[in-house]
């Protein structure tokens, strides 16, 4: 049974994750992408390398659904094909689906996808006022502060607050020069706490898998620095989270869902139908206790989901993300190097997420992690003091 992976640009999801966890299953995986040079150099001296690389028009359903097709015969009949990446949901879907494996349903990956069509769908469940702006669209909102982001936007890439009309026009100029042709949503700001609520599901049962508490970076941006574990945050709105991602379809494979809590109220954010990423997957199967990689797996295989993904809410173990940022132009000159570590119960670890010696400019998103320190452990207290003493310990310079 052989595996058929779409991606972009390589992720730790699929490096350290997918990869590995379908070399333990002892399934092939064949990763199919458009960027097929960047994924041989980041699978180099791999154990659990693809047994190939292929270069594919991985947005396109008919496109994928042909080429794996005709793979088969050198590789192997297709067992699965899925993607972990948010701009290869639907095409990927869609494609399974005319080859007649499981899949999520590509209806509902275009709705996650489009925030347009995800504020439309859920208008009866929980109404936030949001307008799209196609290209040549004036840029008007009737009310402020409010919120530009692209409509098809990842990692919070040009998501601004504004808090008149004058900074919406300005926003929505500089961000149309980075995005040319893109359309954009201008929608209300949703004040509140920030949570996750992250799910797995076969084909009859969806699991809460984990949430994490995200403290966001100054704004104007919304860059996350710092996730808690928090798996009963939103045990008393439970409901309203079941119901709007059963509006939107959402419950076959894994989906990271970010929400604002209000009091009594849930407000959804953004809906990524894939599995939490920036190393946070990897960090949460270590505090669950469950191979959340194999399991996407067997699912999209047409197995059912494993009984040891419980519902998250029992796990008594805590665990913290912190991620560095770079807070100013320049290069990378010093970092701390990878590694983890285990002590007392406590699991330690550093990844950098920029090489040292590389230069860059400020972002105002998650593209400006110049790495990743995470704990996990028995407590809070354990779990802050392991993160909190390496972050005191080390530096990251930039010049």
């Amino acid at each position: 049974m052989t595996v058929y992976l779409t991606a972009r640009n390589p992720t730790d999801s699929v490096t350290l994750g997918l990869l590995p966890a379908a070399a333990r299953l002892d399934r092939p995986v064949v990763l199919l992408t458009d960027q097929p040079d960047a994924h041989r150099a980041a699978y180099a001296g791999l154990a659990a390398a693809p047994v190939a690389v292929v270069g594919a028009d991985v947005a396109d359903a008919g496109a994928l659904s042909s080429r794996v097709a005709l793979l088969s015969d050198r590789y192997g009949h297709p067992g699965a094909l899925l993607s972990n990446s948010d701009h290869l949901q639907a095409a990927a879907a869609l494609a399974a689906e005319l080859l007649g494996l499981p899949a999520k349903p590509w209806q509902a990956a275009l709705r996650a996808k489009n925030k347009a069509l995800m504020r439309q769908r859920l208008a009866g469940l929980d109404a936030v006022l949001a307008v799209e702006l196609g290209p040549d669209d004036p840029p008007v909102f009737p009310t402020y502060p409010a919120v530009v982001k692209p409509r098809e936007g990842v990692a919070s890439e040009d998501v601004v607050l504004v808090g008149d009309e004058r900074e919406l026009v300005a926003t929505v100029a500089a961000v149309r020069a980075r995005r040319p042709g893109a359309a954009l949503l201008v929608e209300e700001y949703l004040d509140g706490p920030l949570l996750t609520f992250d799910t797995l599901g076969d084909s009859t049962r969806r699991v809460h898998t984990g949430t994490w508490r995200t403290t966001l970076g100054p704004p104007p941006t919304f860059t996350e620095v710092r996730l808690d574990w928090a798996p009963g945050a939103l045990a008393g709105v439970r409901d309203q989270v079941d119901a709007q991602l059963d509006a939107l379809g959402v419950g076959f494979g894994a989906c990271h869902t970010e929400v604002v809590l209000q009091g009594d109220r849930v407000r959804i954010i953004e809906v990524n139908y894939r599995l939490i990423g920036d190393l946070m997957d990897l960090v949460t199967v270590d505090v669950i206790g469950a191979d959340l990689f194999e399991a996407v797996l067997r699912v999209h295989a047409g197995e059912p989901l494993p009984d040891g993904v419980r519902d998250a809410a029992g796990v008594r173990r805590h665990g913290r993300v912190d991620y560095v940022l770079a807070e100013r132009a320049g290069t990378l000159v010093a970092a701390p190097p990878d590694g983890e570590r285990s002590a007392g119960g406590v699991t330690l670890g550093h990844r950098r997420m920029r090489a040292v010696g590389v230069t860059a400019p400020v972002h105002g998103s998650n593209r400006d992690y110049l790495a990743a320190v995470w704990a996990t452990g028995p407590d809070i207290a354990a779990v802050d003091a392991a993160v909190d003493g390496f972050r005191e310990a080390h530096e990251w310079r930039i010049t």
